[in-house]
């Protein structure tokens, strides 16, 4: 089973200095039709214009991940983490008990626009956690880059999630097929471009929600960025 889910049909929410997109229900965004999609929570594409950003705030029990594509984002939090986020990074923070942290644009002139990712955790109560790794556009090209996963394999970063995230660009090249397990679902967020996803058409903010399929085919692409995620049931 395939769902397409439009980027028009998504949640906005136009704050002034923040214009957001929401995937999944958030903040003043609520439709019972979507609430997630197996263990992801959130998908919140945002742009902060220059000088504002997210004042301190915390979280607990959610793995949340960073994906900048365009500009940089400051971070700082309550476990003495001070980062700067580029594009090509990765940041990855488990909440667990409590952590407070802020999120600015610090850039005079530029707008940062990025995907901010909640991923329910399969563990409650760890330890707050950091980390950032930086992966290159060559890693990705015409392939699947593991980003996230929960044992760190491929120098991802580590989450305390059942749940994998990989990126890809594809422009031209030969398809590239996901190998799945039927029992688990499957998000595919086109971040740019076009492509099809098993035989499915998606433009730029759209998605597809797969489920209790065996594979995710990526064919006929054009300038196409790519997330998906491999998520439990």
């Amino acid at each position: 089973m395939l769902i397409l889910r439009p980027s028009q049909e998504r949640g906005y929410a136009d704050h002034g200095w923040l214009k957001s997109f929401h995937s999944f229900s958030f903040a003043g965004y609520y439709d019972p039709l979507h609430m997630g999609w197996g263990n992801l929570r959130v998908i919140n594409e945002d742009w902060i214009a220059p000088g504002k950003g997210f004042g301190t705030h915390g979280h607990r029990d959610m793995e949340i991940v960073t994906y900048v594509l365009q500009g940089s984002l400051a971070h700082k939090d309550s476990m003495g983490n001070v980062k700067a986020i580029p594009p090509g990074d990765v940041q990855r923070m488990s909440a667990g008990t409590g952590v407070q942290h802020s999120e600015f644009n610090h850039a005079p002139n530029a707008v940062t626009h990025l995907l901010q990712i909640w991923i329910q955790p399969h563990v409650l109560g760890v330890m707050p956690s950091y980390e950032q790794t930086s992966f290159a556009d060559s890693a990705k090209i015409g392939q699947f880059c593991l980003l996230a996963s929960p044992d760190g394999a491929k120098g991802s970063v580590k989450i305390h999630a059942d749940a994998r995230l990989y990126a890809t660009l594809l422009d031209q090249q030969q398809p590239v097929v996901l190998p799945l397990q039927s029992q688990r679902k499957c998000y595919v967020h086109l971040v740019r471009g076009e492509l099809k996803v098993n035989g499915v058409t998606l433009l730029t903010g759209d998605a597809a929600l797969l489920d209790r399929e065996t594979s995710v085919a990526l064919t006929e692409a054009k300038d196409a960025e790519v997330l998906v995620f491999d998520l439990c049931s």
